[in-house]
């Protein structure tokens, strides 16, 4: 498996990670009955439990296009060290994001989001160079 792949597959294990924190807060912050209904009028979670529900959706947002380009680099043969190295800061970054965002840490949150645009861009420059 290439390394772009693992971190792909790192990725994914991070946001489904993600999920798991963001719904134990959503349990301790409203209750499982209120979590296995409908969820009409559900109250809006807050805290560190709902800084944990908005990093896996801004997470899942962001899987869509790092899959997407992972993807197409593994099919096209177009993987390489640079592409590798996209994979890896991207994975490092959202890590950083889901810590710092938990933590409340607004200014830096966006600076570890940026980090992980920046891993993308890598991985999108060598496909188009590539063409």
């Amino acid at each position: 498996m290439s390394p772009d792949l693992k971190y792909l597959l790192f990725s994914v294990i991070l946001t489904f990670g993600q999920m798991l924190v963001a719904a134990t807060g959503a349990n301790r912050a409203v209750g499982l009955p209120t979590l296995a209904g409908n969820r009409e009028g559900l109250p809006e979670i807050k805290g560190w439990a709902g800084r944990a529900k908005r990093a896996h959706l801004n997470m899942v947002e962001n899987m869509v296009l790092f899959a997407a380009l992972v993807l197409i680099a593994a099919v096209a043969g177009k993987a390489n060290a640079m592409t590798a190295m996209g994979a890896a800061i991207f994975f490092w970054g959202r890590v950083a994001y889901a810590v710092i965002y938990i933590a409340g840490i607004a200014w830096l949150r966006t600076a570890a989001w940026f980090v992980s645009v920046i891993g993308m861009a890598l991985i999108a420059i060598e496909l188009l160079k590539a063409m």
